[in-house]
């Protein structure tokens, strides 16, 4: 008689002793779950989702675990969350599970959380990315160990081992009837792709993709150590964005650059879910391009270039603003983390009038306006296209976006860029001050002192 012998890599919980199992029914995890039975000191909660996608089929997986943890003595921690219609359902199932769990470390508390992947996920894993462009990063598969708190012990093993250890021992399990189903495209590599590479090509394919895996990740954890103090030194993080100068990337190495535009990608995100090579790739072209202005997106970023710099961030929808502005009073400017102070001074304080005269040329954080001039209620928003006025100095009326270039103002800072506006007419515009027809002169009775506190840069 053949015995099948399964353990689990231990030393990946030396440092939790609350643990998680992840408990879908099936094979794989409630093989896990024996075996985690195996190792001492551990205290076992049994956690299952339930998606809800197979009706009474996935009701009665839940009541299979529910009783497995009843009959074995453990504590039960279950959730229901049905997948919303239209979407990729693989991928909205792993984001709720990944809820899930996270919520489950904060909640409970636990130290870890255990899944049941095996050898025989890796390899599909490791194909799959592969497929889809990924880099060396990608190609490291699933993780033994992820920062958030989940350990994978079974990496090791295969799904038929594992199957084979549960059939000798009458221990059983669920099938889900949507592992069959092609529709799926990792279930078109495991039941179709997969065998057909084995068959004709390595029969012992499974096994070198998750060497691959195990390769791919030592290569990253070495980089790693590189790449963090030298990212730290290009990279300027301003949530939700990050910012680097163009020059960042292109003075590097390939093999760097490729790995700190991956970090600034990251650091963005959050993660790295469906960003590919290719937009690693596309993120150095546009560092490399010679035009100053550029833009492409990845999942879930816009990324955006401006004269020598790049930003990366979610995409956010531009919204128009337009205030009452009261005078005497502070205004923050929308979008920004800057505000103006708006002040009013009388002719007889001559000092302070001064100081306000002084500061009303270009480029200065302190304006003076002649309040005579203005005529009806002075309102601040955002600055539209197509916006121009004449500042003082200039000949004649010049387009705001004039000004932007030659100030090299980045495309991201002028959305919510400020100006103030009597009627339609610009008064004054932030950074290059006040239109000639309304700046304060040595006659002006009361000046209205604009002053900006604060940057209207990310950086």
């Amino acid at each position: 008689m053949t015995v099948y012998l399964c353990s689990l890599n231990a030393g990946l919980f030396q440092n939790c002793r609350r643990v998680g199992v992840a408990v879908s029914g099936g094979a794989d995890s409630v093989c896990l779950l024996h075996l985690m039975l195996e190792l001492p000191g551990l205290e076992l909660t049994v956690l299952h989702l339930n998606h809800m996608a197979r009706g009474a089929e996935s009701d009665a997986d839940a009541e299979f675990v529910r009783d497995l943890a009843a009959r074995l003595g453990l504590p039960f921690e279950y959730r229901e969350e049905r997948m919303p219609p239209g979407v990729n359902f693989e991928e909205a199932a792993r984001r709720a599970r990944q809820a899930f769990f996270l919520d489950c470390l904060k909640r409970l508390p636990l130290d870890c959380i255990a899944t049941g992947h095996t050898r025989s996920d890796q390899a599909e894993t490791v194909l799959f990315r592969f497929l889809r462009g990924s880099g060396t990063a990608g190609l490291a598969g699933i993780l033994p160990v992820t920062a958030e708190g989940l350990v994978r012990p079974m990496l090791h093993l295969t799904r038929e081992r594992i199957e084979a250890w549960l059939a000798a021992r009458g221990i059983p399990w669920r099938e889900d009837s949507t592992n069959r189903s092609l529709r799926f495209a990792r279930n078109r590599i495991r039941h179709e792709l997969l065998p057909a590479l084995a068959r004709d090509w390595n029969p012992r394919l499974p096994e070198a993709l998750a060497r691959t895996a195990a390769l791919a990740r030592d290569e990253e954890d070495y980089w790693a150590t590189v790449v963090a103090p030298l990212a730290a030194g290009r990279l300027i993080c301003r949530p939700p964005a990050v910012l680097l100068r163009a020059g960042s990337l292109t003075d590097l190495h390939p093999a760097l650059a490729r790995r700190v535009a991956r970090r600034a990608l990251e650091l963005a995100r959050g993660d790295l879910r469906a960003v590919d090579l290719l937009h690693v790739e596309a993120l150095i072209e546009l560092a490399r391009a010679r035009a100053g202005a550029g833009r492409f997106q990845a999942p879930g970023l816009d990324v955006t270039r401006s004269f020598d710099w790049i930003r990366i961030a979610p995409p956010e929808a531009v919204v128009g603003y337009r205030l009452a502005l009261e005078i005497p009073g502070r205004v923050t400017i929308p979008g920004t983390a800057a505000s103006l102070e708006l002040e009013l001074l009388r002719r007889t304080e001559g000092e302070a009038f001064r100081e306000a005269e002084d500061n009303s040329r270009y480029n200065k954080v302190v304006s003076a306006l002649d309040w005579e001039r203005i005529a009806g209620a002075p309102e601040l928003r955002n600055w539209r296209p197509g916006d121009r006025y004449r500042p003082v100095g200039y000949p004649c009326e010049t387009k705001l976006k004039t000004l932007f270039q030659r100030a090299r103002v980045p495309l991201w800072e002028r959305r919510h860029w400020p100006v103030i506006v009597c009627g339609e007419e610009i008064a004054w515009a932030g950074r290059f001050g006040p239109a000639a027809e309304y700046s304060a002169s040595p006659n002006t009775r009361t000046v209205l002192k604009v002053r900006q506190i604060g940057s209207l840069a990310e950086f």
